[in-house]
């Protein structure tokens, strides 16, 4: 992914937020792929509420439904022990508020070009509201 702006972000199926981030994520993709090399990586993740408790397979099949085609991944956890390096990695360059753990589902960072994890934003921040940051680093 190198030389390309990332939107690096924990998915879940079953969350209030998926319709609307999904949607968003994917107006982005389709925006920007192309024109500006932004690549979008997602990630489910059943930590929070249970709400990504499908197989690889089973993500792949509802995700199909809001037609995504950025990357997405096998499922991983994002906190605790058994958190995947690039979620620590994201975690220590840009903690959050009350501390660096995810907090919930839809956390999204922003990765330059360079591989620096620049900005952070809450699950409730629409991904239309990352476009004047993407800006910046295109």
């Amino acid at each position: 992914y190198r030389g390309h702006v990332l939107v690096i972000v924990n998915v879940a199926s079953q969350c209030g937020l998926t319709r609307d981030n999904y949607k968003e994520l994917v107006e982005l993709d389709e925006k920007y792929r192309e024109s500006k090399g932004l690549r979008i990586l997602a990630f489910p993740c059943n930590q929070f509420g249970g709400q990504e408790p499908g197989s690889n397979e089973e993500i792949c099949t509802f995700v199909s439904k809001f037609n995504a085609k950025f990357d997405f991944f096998d499922k991983v956890d994002v906190n605790g022990d058994n958190a995947h390096p690039l979620w620590k990695f994201l975690k220590d360059k840009k903690g959050g508020t009350l501390g660096s753990a995810i907090k919930w589902n839809f956390t999204k960072f922003i990765v330059d070009k360079n591989g620096q994890v620049v900005e952070r934003f809450a699950p409730t921040t629409s991904p239309h509201k990352l476009v004047s940051s993407l800006e910046k680093y295109w």
